[in-house]
C-alpha cells in the first residue's frame, strides 16, 4: 500500500525520464519532507550511480527513504506497532499516553492525529497510521519541545506592571555599534516585531527646530524624531497587544520637546496615555488595564494630580526664545510638594509622562522613604552588578515596588551585552540588551520572552513578588521545590554543516547549559560525533537538579569541534525549563542571528520529576 501511495505521488516527474538534484529537492518538499538543500545534494551525488547529474526513480526512492525514514523514529513507531506495518489509533493512543505524557487523551485526538498527517487514503479510511503519518507527526509542531500552551497569553495580566518583566531594549535605533554605526528605523521595527514593550529613544535638538535621534556626541548618523514615532506607531502591536514604553534619553531644549510633545500626540492620538486611569492611584495599572496604548518615559513636573488640573490648558511658550520654563520637580508623596529642583523639561512633555517617571537612583533607602509607584529607576550595569552581589534581599524589596531598568555600561562601544540573567533574578523589570548584537545574552533574552505568548510581559515569581520574600539568588532557597530534569539527546537532524566543509559534514557535539541562579547554573556536553550533520546519534543521558526552576533557562548549542581555533557554532535553541514538553521532543535550532535553521532540529526525550 506504502508502495503504491509512494509511486503514484512521484510517476507524473519522472515520465520525461531522469531527474536533476533541483527537481528532487521540489519533489521532496512536494511529499511534505522538509529538506536542506546542502544535504539533499550531498546525498543526491552518493546515489547519482551514473554520475551524470540526474536519478532514475528507485535511486529517487533510496534518496527519499535515508531522509525520511529515520531509524530512531523506526525504533519508536516498531515498539507501537508490534513490528506491523501500521499503528490502529489504540496503539497511537497508548504511545501519546506512555511517552507524551498527554493525560487528557482521548481515542478522537488519536483519530484526529491521523486525518490531518497520515498521506495515504486507504490507510486514514482505516482509522490507521502507516509509518509515513507517523514520521510526518513527529516531524510537525505538535512535537516540539516548546509547550504549546506557553505559546499563548495564558498567565495573569491584572497585576500592576511591576509585577511583571518587560523585554526592553537599549539604544533601539542603533543597527550595529554604538559610536560610528548607523541610526536606521529597522532597529525599532525589528525590535517590536520581536515582542519588545520598552524601547529607548535618544533625543537631540535638530534644525529647523525638527528634533533627531541618534547617539550623542558620536558619529552615529541620525533619524528625524517624527520618522521614528511614525514607524513605532505602524508596528507598536503587531506581536503583542500590550502596553509599550518609549524610554526617552531626552536632551532636548524646551522649545523642541514641545515639538515631541506634539508628534507624540498627533501621531499616537488615543493610544497615548496622557492621564491617570483612576483618580486616586497608589499602585501601577495592569498590562490588561493597558492593552494597546503608548507609555513615555521621561523626567517629570510636579505631581500627576496637577497633570490633570492642566488637562485641556496650552502649555506651549509663545515665544522659543524665552527663558526655557524650569519648573519644580516633586516627589513625595504624590500630591504634596518636596524639595525643589531646577531640571528643563518642558511641561508640554512632562505631562505626557504619567506612570512612567525617570527618577534618578539614590539608594535604597532613599526609594524606600521617598520613592513614588509611578517612579523608575535607571541603574547601569556595573552599580546592578555590585548591589546584587552585596544587598540582593534590598534589591528584591526595590524591585517588588518599583519598575527598575538596567542598562549596558557606556564602555561596550561595540554594543555588546551583559548577561540579563543575574538581573531577572533579583526581579528587575526591564533589563535593556542592544537587540541588534546576537550572542548568548539575546538567545537568553529570546528564549525567555518565547512565554506567555511572546508577549514581552512575564509575570514574575511569587517570590519576586511577595512583600515577605526571603528570596535571595545566592543562597540555598528554604522551601524549595526542585525539580530533576532529565534529558535523552538521541540525535540530530540535518544540522548545519560546518562552514569549512565543501560537502555536509561537520565534527558534531552538543552543549546543553542551564541558566538560572547561581547555584543551578551548569554545562553539560555529548561527545563529538565525525564528520556527520546530517543525522548523528548520541544517544547520552544528561540530568540536572534545578532548584530554582521559575527563573531557570534550558539552552542548546550545536558545535562543529575545531581543535586548533575553538569549537564552532552551528546553531542554538534557548527556552524556559517551565516550558518543556515532556516526551519525544525536537528542539528546532536558530543561527547566531536568531533565524531558523529549520528542518535542522536535535531529537530528544525529556522527562522530570517535580
Amino acid at each position: 500500500m506504502e508502495n503504491k501511495w509512494f509511486l503514484s505521488m512521484i510517476r507524473d516527474e519522472f515520465r520525461g525520464g531522469k531527474i536533476n538534484v533541483e527537481k528532487t529537492y521540489r519533489l521532496l518538499e512536494k511529499l511534505d519532507i522538509p529538506c536542506n538543500y546542502i544535504h539533499v545534494k550531498s546525498i543526491f551525488k552518493d546515489n547519482d550511480r551514473l554520475k551524470q547529474g540526474r536519478i532514475t526513480i528507485e535511486e529517487f526512492r533510496s534518496i527519499y527513504r535515508i531522509i525520511a525514514h529515520r531509524e530512531e523514529i523506526i525504533e519508536i513507531f516498531n515498539t507501537y506497532s508490534g513490528n506491523q506495518k501500521f499503528l490502529f489509533e489504540k496503539n497511537l493512543l497508548q504511545f501519546l499516553i506512555q511517552e507524551q505524557y498527554a493525560l487528557d487523551m482521548t481515542t478522537n485526538i488519536a483519530f484526529e492525529i491521523i486525518q490531518k498527517y497520515e498521506p495515504i487514503e486507504e490507510v486514514k479510511r482505516a482509522h490507521q497510521m502507516s509509518f509515513e503519518g507517523f514520521t510526518r507527526y513527529m516531524g510537525s509542531p505538535e512535537c516540539l519541545v516548546f509547550k504549546t500552551d506557553c505559546g499563548k497569553v495564558y498567565q495573569d495580566m491584572t497585576q500592576p506592571l511591576n509585577d511583571y518583566f518587560i523585554s526592553s531594549s537599549h539604544n533601539t535605533y542603533l543597527v550595529s555599534d554604538q559610536l560610528l554605526g548607523p541610526s536606521d528605523l529597522w532597529g525599532y521595527v525589528s525590535a517590536l516585531v520581536k515582542g519588545c514593550r520598552c524601547l529607548e529613544i535618544d533625543c537631540w535638538d535638530g534644525s529647523r527646530n525638527e528634533p533627531v535621534v541618534y547617539h550623542g556626541y558620536t558619529l552615529t548618523s541620525k533619524l528625524l524624531f517624527k520618522t521614528v514615532i511614525q514607524a513605532i506607531q505602524k508596528y507598536a502591536f503587531i506581536t503583542s497587544d500590550y502596553p509599550v514604553v518609549l524610554s526617552l534619553e531626552n536632551h532636548c531644549s524646551p522649545s523642541q520637546q514641545e515639538v515631541m510633545a506634539d508628534i507624540l500626540q498627533s501621531v499616537f492620538g488615543d493610544a497615548l496615555l496622557s492621564d491617570m486611569l483612576d483618580d486616586f492611584p497608589d499602585k501601577l495599572p495592569s498590562p490588561q488595564a493597558l492593552k494597546f496604548k503608548i507609555l513615555v518615559r521621561n523626567k517629570k513636573i510636579g505631581s500627576l494630580r496637577e497633570t490633570r488640573e492642566r488637562k485641556g490648558s496650552d502649555k506651549h511658550e509663545n515665544d522659543s526664545e524665552k527663558e526655557p520654563r524650569t519648573t519644580p520637580v516633586t516627589g513625595l508623596p504624590l500630591f504634596r510638594r518636596r524639595r525643589i529642583t531646577k531640571v528643563k523639561v518642558s511641561m508640554a512633555l512632562s505631562d505626557l509622562v504619567i506612570y512612567t517617571k525617570a527618577e534618578k537612583f539614590r539608594s535604597f533607602r532613599h526609594s524606600r522613604l521617598y520613592q513614588q509607584f509611578n517612579e523608575s529607576n535607571s541603574i547601569g550595569e556595573s552599580e546592578a552588578r555590585k548591589l546584587s552581589k552585596l544587598k540582593a534581599q534590598e534589591f528584591i524589596l526595590h524591585t517588588r515596588k518599583f519598575i527598575t531598568r538596567i542598562y549596558p555600561k557606556a564602555t561596550r562601544a561595540n554594543s555588546s551585552n551583559f548577561n540579563p540573567q543575574e538581573f531577572w533574578n533579583i526581579g528587575c523589570q526591564m533589563v535593556a540588551l542592544n537587540f541588534q548584537t546576537p550572542g548568548l545574552p539575546m538567545d537568553l533574552q529570546n528564549g525567555k520572552f518565547l512565554d506567555n505568548g511572546g508577549s514581552g510581559y512575564i509575570l514574575k515569581p511569587q517570590f519576586l513578588r511577595d512583600i515577605e520574600t526571603q528570596f535571595n539568588p545566592n543562597e540555598t532557597p528554604k522551601d524549595i521545590d526542585p525539580v530533576t530534569l532529565t534529558i535523552r539527546l538521541i540525535s540530530g537532524i540535518q544540522l548545519p554543516p560546518s562552514y569549512h566543509s565543501s560537502s555536509n559534514k561537520a565534527d558534531t557535539l552538543v552543549v546543553l547549559e542551564i541558566f538560572g541562579v547561581p547555584n543551578d547554573h551548569v554545562k553539560q556536553q555529548t561527545r563529538v560525533i565525525k564528520r556527520n550533520a546530517f543525522c548523528p546519534r548520541w544517544n547520552e543521558t544528561f540530568t540536572f537538579i534545578i532548584q530554582v526552576p521559575e527563573l531557570a533557562l534550558m539552552r542548546f548549542v550545536v558545535e562543529n569541534q575545531g581543535l586548533i581555533t575553538g569549537n564552532e557554532f552551528l546553531g542554538q535553541y534557548t527556552l524556559p525549563v517551565l516550558c518543556m514538553n515532556r516526551g519525544y521532543r525536537r528542539v528546532p535550532l536558530f543561527s547566531k542571528l536568531g533565524e531558523s535553521l529549520e528542518p535542522a532540529a536535535l531529537f530528544i526525550y525529556v522527562w522530570y520529576i517535580r
